[in-house]
């Protein structure tokens, strides 16, 4: 990849915050941001919800009936607050003000800028695709806490199989076209449709293994999905 341009990551909202807040993982990850930003990258993070965002939807859910819309909220405001503790975090190499709408671009001079969800209909996925359009970055990564993506659940079916390397329309065969609030999958269906429409490069990796990511960054081989 070329250094000098800005790179897209999805932060798994799951490496954020898998059950407690993983500070152990965060003192790492920010350690090896900073030492790519000192060789000049730029980076755009884009934050997931995690645990925080499912105990929320799963209370409120317990209490009333709700729709689709209030479960995205939910998730969307903690996605916010993820984005918050991110930015804290890399405060010296961070924007100062969050972007909290992929459509407007900000002309940020520090290395680093975090975002948060967006709207309802839209997961962070998706956001991510959007900042890779309005700054026109081609290739996003994926930080999730799965190696690969599966020709179907792994955890269901002991005869799914790794994808190392798939199109755009073969992974929509996958995970559908229709976006369900809270829904787990490797990439978000609606975000697949973009990314194949810009024709995007996006890696979906194992977000704990740096070393791996690093692999991706110098293109390298490394474990992971390819799907473009």
């Amino acid at each position: 990849m070329n250094s000098k341009k800005i790179v897209v990551i999805s932060l798994g909202g799951s490496l954020i915050v898998p059950g407690a807040i993983d500070v152990a993982y965060l003192k790492k990850l920010k350690l090896f941001i900073e030492k790519y930003i000192k060789k000049g990258w730029r980076f755009i993070i884009v934050t997931g919800g995690g645990k925080t965002s499912r105990r929320y939807q799963e209370a409120a859910g317990k209490v009333t009936k709700l729709s689709d819309e209030d479960l995205d909220w939910l998730g969307i405001h903690t996605t916010k607050l993820n984005a918050h503790l991110l930015r804290a975090i890399f405060r010296k190499d961070a924007h100062p003000v969050l972007s909290k709408n992929p459509e407007i671009k900000f002309f940020f001079e520090r290395p680093l800028l975090i975002a948060s969800g967006w709207k309802p209909g839209w997961s962070t996925d998706y956001v991510s695709v959007k900042m890779a359009e309005t700054y026109g970055v081609h290739t996003v990564l994926n930080l999730s806490n799965i190696d690969y993506v599966y020709t179907s659940d792994p955890k269901k079916n002991n005869g799914a199989k790794k994808i190392k390397d798939t199109t755009w329309s073969a992974f929509q065969n996958i995970v559908g076209t229709k976006w369900i609030p809270g829904t787990n999958l490797p990439f978000d269906p609606i975000a697949s449709k973009l990314a194949k429409k810009l024709g995007l490069d996006v890696y979906i990796v194992q977000g704990k293994d740096l070393k791996n990511i690093e692999n991706v960054l110098k293109g390298k081989q490394f474990k992971g999905t390819h799907i473009h």
